[in-house]
């Protein structure tokens, strides 16, 4: 899926601008897709372009104007068709994944750091940011409770793992990082030698 549809889907919901465009990716899509600014605006142009979306130039006081942007009928077909194509794959991004899965190369307080860094975050988006998919909000849809819900459920269950991991992954990474950096004879590999 790309920007430009996830940009269509939120216009789907009401007119917004990118500012409210990105809000909307940090707090309700954040546990499975990001985009940046310097995504969504150029989205948001092919979108007019295409004729999918139509921008209009709100007078905002001791402020440039704001563009507000709103999804036209063609828009609303495309995004149909878009999403009944789309095949249901499913990917994660993990910086956090990569830095666990090099730990032995990591110096020795470093995945200690990191993994107590990763546990607060999630837990404080499971207390904060998660809390608004309560099975019974009214302003939901269904399928944003769903999303939100599975959001939470994954997050739940992966801070589980980690607390009960923590200790023994940390002792691990420490006698992998006292045998050495993990390679079969002990020393780093050279192309070549």
């Amino acid at each position: 899926m790309d920007v430009r549809t996830l940009c269509l889907g939120v216009l789907a919901l009401g007119e917004s601008s990118g500012y409210e465009i990105k809000k909307t990716f940090e707090q309700s899509f954040h546990h499975f897709f990001g985009a940046s600014y310097g995504s969504i605006y150029p989205a948001l142009a092919e979108l007019e372009r295409a004729g999918w979306v139509e921008v209009e130039a709100v007078e905002q006081s001791k402020r440039p104007d704001k563009k507000v942007y709103r999804m036209t009928r063609a828009g609303r077909l495309a995004l149909e068709e878009r999403l009944a194509a789309e095949a249901p794959r499913h990917r994660v991004r993990s910086e956090f994944l990569v830095l666990m899965y090099f730990a032995h190369l990591l110096p020795p307080n470093r995945p200690a750091a990191v993994l107590d860094a990763m546990i607060e975050r999630m837990t404080h988006t499971l207390e904060v940011e998660f809390s608004t998919c309560d099975a019974g909000d009214a302003e939901l849809t269904p399928g944003q409770r769903f999303a939100l819900g599975y959001g939470r459920a994954v997050y739940t269950a992966a801070l589980r793992y980690m607390h009960e991991q923590r200790d023994d992954f940390l002792a691990e990474v420490a006698a992998t990082d006292a045998a050495g950096p993990g390679w079969p004879d002990g020393g780093l590999a050279v192309a070549g030698e």
